[in-house]
């Protein structure tokens, strides 16, 4: 039902595949989802939703702000819950894997920088790109 209340207050119809989408992406393993990541997961959970369905639905959770899309380098669109604050990234070049992480030192030196040079931070999107040292 929590799926539910959500679609309504972010003013969208609830219907099954948009409540099934949710649902995955609130109990998914990985965080950060593709639209094909989504649509496997839903397959093989027996749901029947298409491709084009799963799109269609992100792209509106997205603009409802259910959702957050990152375009990392390299790599196609993933989704996230837009329901936690204030992350950053980092992404393995080799594997895909995304990695969050949250440093104050880092949000404090980003602000400081800003204001250095007298403009206002309105928002901001740190990704850094790693790999496994050998």
């Amino acid at each position: 039902m929590v799926e539910n209340n959500e679609l309504r207050k972010a003013g969208l119809k609830v219907t099954l595949p948009r409540v099934k989408i949710l649902q995955m992406l609130d109990s998914a393993e990985q965080r950060h989802m593709s639209a094909e990541d989504v649509y496997k997961a839903l397959m093989e959970a027996g749901e029947d939703v298409g491709l084009a369905t799963v799109y269609r639905v992100l792209t509106q959770f997205e603009a409802a702000g259910l959702v957050v899309r990152h375009n990392f380098d390299g790599g196609h669109a993933v989704f996230e819950l837009a329901d936690s604050g204030h992350h950053d990234h980092m992404v393995c070049v080799d594997t895909g894997e995304v990695i969050e992480f949250m440093d104050a030192e880092i949000e404090k030196r980003q602000r400081e920088i800003v204001k250095e040079r007298g403009f206002e931070l309105v928002d901001h999107n740190l990704v850094l790109y790693i790999r496994k040292k050998k």
